[in-house]
């Protein structure tokens, strides 16, 4: 059993996904794997130094992640070149920690984190889609806080992805992120109960 989970940058998935993984989901983040193969010797960082320049690293050869940040969220065209390179690595790695996992546990609940599943055109590799949903205004809120961005920045990274309010029309189950913790855990319980879990 596997569901694809997404929402918005800010909404709080990985809230959710560490609800789901403490009532025994297995996870599988696609950015802890979009980290990994971009640590040094990974050839998706040496194609995508290759593309962008030696500049995008730090002197330790590692990337440097504010740098290539500010390179592909100002320019859409580097953007879906950096997104040819690892999107297809991330999701093969994905779909092979998938595999290994259902064989060993069939009946246990598969996470697949995935922040851009529908931008990636990836929902049909899934069961159902949990969406984490936050109304814009407090999205952008929370992520000017969290990332220490200015506003017009925080505005770069969301016109980067698909708006939140269309993930929520495409949500199989919906996971509303913006009414408290509590209110939050509530839903994740009743997703769990309804899919006889508990």
């Amino acid at each position: 059993m596997n569901i694809g989970l997404t929402g918005g940058i800010a909404t709080g998935k990985s809230t959710v996904s560490q609800m789901l993984v403490g009532r025994g989901a297995a996870l599988i983040d696609a950015d802890v794997i979009a980290r990994e193969i971009m640590e040094p010797g990974h050839p998706v960082l040496a194609e995508v130094v290759k593309r962008f320049g030696r500049e995008i690293l730090l002197p330790d050869g590692r990337l440097d992640r504010k740098k290539l940040g500010a390179i592909v969220f100002s320019d859409s065209r580097k953007r879906k070149t950096l997104e040819a390179i690892t999107h297809p690595a991330i999701r093969a790695e994905m779909k092979e920690r998938m595999a290994a996992i259902e064989a060993a546990e069939p009946r246990r609940l598969v996470v697949a984190d995935i922040p851009l599943l529908f931008e990636s055109g990836l929902e049909g590799l899934y069961e159902e889609i949990m969406v984490v949903y936050v109304p814009r205004p407090i999205q952008l809120e929370r992520l000017v806080l969290r990332d220490r961005l200015t506003l017009e920045q925080a505005e770069a990274r969301l016109q980067a992805q698909m708006d939140i309010e269309v993930k929520r029309e495409r949500a199989d189950v919906l996971i509303d992120n913006s009414r408290g913790m509590e209110e939050t855990k509530r839903q994740v319980d009743a997703f769990w109960r309804n899919k006889g879990l508990a």
